[in-house]
Formats: C-alpha cells, sequence, structure tokens
C-alpha cells in the first residue's frame, strides 16, 4: 500500500501503542502515539502546581508547545522542548489524562496538530478517536480491546518495571472509569467505526496480534 495512513483505536491498555509501534517498524512508517500527546499535556499541568481546574488546564495547554520525536526507533515526546518521554508514564499523569482529553479545546489544538502529521502519508496512528474523527479517510482501520482483566494485569506490569506499586484491583476500577469517562465524553468519544476490524488481543501474543493487523494492510 503506498503512502496509507492507518488508525487503531481502542480502550486503555489493549496494547494500541505497542502494536502501533511495532506496524510502523514493520511497515517503516512513522508511528505518532497521540495518546503521549495527551499525557504530555497532563503533565504541563500537573507541573504547573495550580489548582486544577477546566479553565486551568485549557490556558495551560493552550500555551504549550508538545512535540513528538522519533530517536533510535523510540518515539520522544516534549514539552516546550524538554524530554519528558519517561515522566509521562507516572501514575499520576495516569489518572488526569482522561479529564485533560476531555476538553474540547485541547482536543481541537491536538488534533490539529495529529492532522498535520499525517498528511503525508505512510503513518501509524492511535488513540481513542482516531478512526472516528481525527482520520476519518484513513486507509485501514482497526479497534483493538482485552478483558478488563488483562488491561489490568498489563497496566500493573507497566507500572511495577518502571518501579511503581499498584493495587491490581485498583487498576481495574480505574481502567473502568477510564473507559466510562471515554466512552461518554461529548467531545470525540472512544467508539468502534463500523469499518474498523476488532481485534479482541485478551488471548493474544504481541506478535500475533502485529501479525493480524499488518495482514490487514496487505
Amino acid at each position: 500500500m503506498k503512502r496509507a495512513v492507518i488508525a487503531i483505536d481502542g480502550p486503555a491498555g489493549a496494547g494500541k501503542s505497542t502494536i502501533a509501534r511495532m506496524v510502523a517498524q514493520k511497515l517503516g512508517y512513522v508511528y505518532i502515539d497521540t495518546g503521549a500527546m495527551y499525557r504530555a499535556a497532563a503533565w504541563k499541568v500537573l507541573q504547573s502546581g495550580q489548582p486544577i481546574t477546566d479553565d486551568a488546564i485549557i490556558r495551560i495547554v493552550r500555551d504549550t508547545k508538545i512535540s513528538l520525536a522519533s530517536e533510535d526507533g523510540k518515539i520522544c515526546v516534549s514539552v516546550d522542548g524538554q524530554d519528558v518521554t519517561d515522566e509521562i508514564r507516572t501514575p499520576a499523569v495516569t489518572a488526569l489524562v482522561s479529564r485533560v482529553a476531555q476538553l474540547a479545546p485541547v482536543r481541537e489544538k491536538m488534533v490539529l496538530l495529529q492532522r498535520k502529521m499525517a498528511e503525508s502519508g505512510q503513518v501509524v496512528m492511535d488513540g481513542r478517536d482516531i478512526a472516528s474523527h481525527v482520520l476519518p479517510n484513513a486507509t485501514v482501520k482497526v479497534f483493538l480491546t482485552a478483558s478488563i482483566e488483562e488491561r489490568a494485569k498489563r497496566r500493573w506490569q507497566e507500572i511495577k518495571d518502571k518501579g511503581y506499586t499498584h493495587g491490581i484491583e485498583e487498576l481495574k476500577a480505574e481502567i473502568a472509569a477510564r473507559d466510562k469517562a471515554d466512552t461518554e465524553r461529548k467531545v470525540s468519544p472512544l467508539v468502534r467505526v463500523p469499518e474498523a476490524v476488532l481485534i479482541d488481543t485478551t488471548e493474544m501474543t504481541i506478535e500475533e496480534t502485529v501479525a493480524a493487523v499488518l495482514k490487514l494492510c496487505r
């Protein structure tokens, strides 16, 4: 496929980032991690030290420069020129990101950036509303999902590997709440568009999931 655009949507913990990054590497495409962009915005809000209100979030994000770059196969995230690739993966950022992403002015800014990144094609982009809103004309549309139990298990391992501690039941509750917020928000909610191929990764390995997405691309 020449200059294809691949959109991968799905709930938190479904493996979107991992799969999208590996698919992009296999195809020689650019990977755009939209979730990291919203995490970067949430990180900036936390760093401000201001009371967290919707108005404060909008004001802070409006004046924030967020950029993505690929270095040695890794996506690096910068906020106002500062590398925050690792800092945006903390539990505190995770707890705030859904609220930040629900705000229309924040999403408008991010969507403009994301569409510009995808203009030339040959990109793989993942998020919550890529196929439905950001890139509705994407060549390939995929909806990744998995059970809440499996997603909580994956998030627990990820947090543990980074040196944090978090109870598995607490993670299940957080993921369920995130799902509710993502699917019920008024602005660009998480939905599976009719043309998106559903892939349930609960019982699948990473390699099997990547192969399934690549098969669609061929």
